[in-house]
């Protein structure tokens, strides 16, 4: 009898094990889905402000497309715009997306309509955000074919299009552009990120997934994930935020989650950037939204002391979990460190 007990025992706690081991493969195997600008389905929500409702291109949200172009001679495609505001002047080609359009397909759409073009986007460049009203995916792009438009194809998208060779004069639509085609030549010479493309995966809100990281100051460099509790424990998942009102930025929104759920008032809350963008919009109103994998990092308080091991968190929504995988680390210490991530602007 003892025998067999000692068997059940035995085989219940190798059950448990084997069970814990899957449940970590399952989370590593997720991060570096995310890590490779990969996507997940958007489950629960674990930071809300207020009351969520599905958005709707175009009546709750506004997402632009831009393209930064170079020909082989290291020149860059400009517009000429046709709009009575700004009737005669040079812009990138730019615009809004259209209901049913992923944000690739509006990309190319838009280089077509205005410049004559076919293009191919090279990666993202940069996210410009002014909250959850109003989002610029701002791309590098190629040249694949078609030909430049003309001014006897003008029309209401534009009145032509020109190789600039960014030392001649010409009069601007606006300046907000510059600095936009100065992360494009930048990421040209010296890739800071690795190449990124939105990826075609469906969410009714805009959100993002936070990939929030604490790391101690010892030499072992030991390093921490805060988790969501909102799944089943088999099931560990990245905590999910919510941005509803204007305000609510990409930055806002992860520091709201992080005092939700962090009592302490010392610790720093940076957001280092965009690993993926999730985005589908195929059903108008219903998969209009975004999530952004977002990485973010906790590090000491200002007054320089040391904290070898994550905050303690309020409640039981969230629990930290420790990277032990060598590998797995090493990558994330890696993006945070070369701050490897899409930047995001920020107007406040």
């Amino acid at each position: 009898m003892f025998m067999l007990l000692t068997f059940k025992c035995e085989h219940r706690w190798n059950q448990g094990s084997s069970n814990m081991d899957s449940t970590v493969q399952i989370l590593e195997e997720n991060l570096e889905k995310i890590l490779k600008g990969e996507g997940l389905e958007v489950g629960e929500f674990d930071s809300v402000p207020e009351e969520v409702k599905p958005v709707t291109l175009r009546k709750s949200v506004c997402y632009i497309v831009s393209a930064v172009i170079f020909n082989s001679k290291d020149e860059l495609l400009m517009v000429q715009e046709a709009k009575p505001e700004c009737h005669g002047r040079w812009y990138l080609p730019a615009g809004r997306m259209e209901e049913r359009e992923s944000i690739l397909e509006a990309l190319q759409r838009e280089v077509k309509e205005e410049a004559g073009i076919d293009c191919q986007p090279i990666t993202l460049l940069l996210i410009q955000e002014q909250g959850p009203k109003w989002i610029r995916f701002v791309f590098l792009a190629e040249e694949t074919g078609g030909s430049l438009k003309t001014t006897a194809e003008a029309d209401s998208e534009s009145l032509q299009a020109q190789w600039w060779d960014r030392e001649s004069p010409l009069p601007l639509r606006a300046h907000d552009i510059l600095p936009l085609i100065d992360a494009g030549i930048k990421y040209r010479r010296n890739p800071s990120f690795p190449m990124l493309q939105p990826v075609d995966i469906p969410c009714p809100v805009i959100c993002q997934r936070l990939f929030l990281t604490f790391i101690d100051t010892s030499e072992e460099h030991r390093l921490w994930l805060l988790l969501s509790s909102n799944n089943a424990i088999s099931h560990p998942s990245l905590p999910i935020a919510v941005s509803v009102n204007a305000f609510d930025t990409i930055p806002r929104a992860a520091h709201r989650l992080v005092k939700e759920c962090v009592p302490s008032s010392t610790i720093n809350i940076h957001t280092c950037g965009i690993l993926g963008v999730q985005h589908n919009g195929r059903i108008p109103g219903k998969t209009d939204g975004i999530c952004f994998n977002t990485l973010v990092l906790l590090d000491n308080s200002d007054d320089g002391a040391e904290i070898s091991s994550p905050p303690p968190l309020k409640g039981d929504t969230y629990r930290w979990h420790e990277v032990t995988n060598q590998s797995l680390r090493g990558k994330i210490i890696q993006r945070i460190k070369e701050n490897a991530v899409l930047p995001i602007h920020c107007p406040y």
